[in-house]
């Protein structure tokens, strides 16, 4: 598996991502969720790069012009209501993709642990595609591992793309250990945080994404 932590490169995406750690910033709603767009459609464009590409003619009013596009069929996946404006922000890159849904829910043993279920899933068939399934916080790792294995239930992609925005460094490592020999598995992160806490959530992190965007949850 490859890890690309865009991060590393200085871009508009820091000030997203900034936007969206912010205490003061982020209590705004729809800012929130539209910032997390915004790093999805960054990421799609960076995702965009490794695809694979041909030339094709196209007819303009005034002649033909030759274009190189991607020749990938993809497919987004999400998980969890914090994955929906990130999604989004995915789909207003990839416009003509097909879509891929895994309602997940977390079943608390007590207050600090918890398991992840997959609930339903809603997929197209995956053979020979490009999967980028997207989670915007990695914790621990387990949730997209467990996405991941339910979807290959619908197909073997080609190649497959997992996406997020803020990784804890032991999500990264989870998975580098539980998909090591995985050579068409590649992780687009945007940030990578040191630690967790007793709660599981990332530090610094940002606090609960899917609350954020969409309100408290009981």
């Amino acid at each position: 598996m490859i890890v690309h932590n865009l991060s590393e490169n200085n871009s508009v995406l820091n000030s997203f991502l900034e936007q969206i750690r912010s205490v003061e910033i982020q209590k705004d709603r729809l800012k929130f969720r539209r910032n997390i767009e915004r790093i999805g459609e960054v990421m799609a464009y960076e995702i965009s790069k490794s695809l694979s590409y041909s030339s094709k003619n196209v007819v303009t009013p005034l002649g033909i012009a030759p274009v190189r596009t991607f020749d990938n069929e993809i497919v987004l996946g999400t998980i969890f209501r914090a994955g929906l404006p990130f999604h989004q922000g995915l789909l207003s890159y990839f416009d003509m993709a097909e879509n891929a849904f895994i309602s997940a829910y977390r079943k608390y043993k007590d207050a600090l642990k918890f398991e992840v279920f997959i609930e339903y899933i809603a997929s197209p068939n995956l053979d020979g595609k490009t999967l980028i399934l997207g989670d915007p916080m990695l914790a621990t790792g387990s949730s997209m591992e467990l996405a991941f294995h339910a979807l290959k239930t619908k197909g073997s992609p080609k190649e497959i793309h997992f996406a997020t925005i803020i990784a804890s460094q032991n999500a990264i490592d989870y998975l580098e250990k539980n998909f090591a020999n995985e050579t068409n598995i590649t992780l687009w992160v945007a940030a990578i945080d040191p630690e967790l806490n007793e709660h599981s959530y990332i530090v610094p992190g940002l606090g609960d994404a899917g609350d954020l965007a969409y309100g408290q949850k009981i």
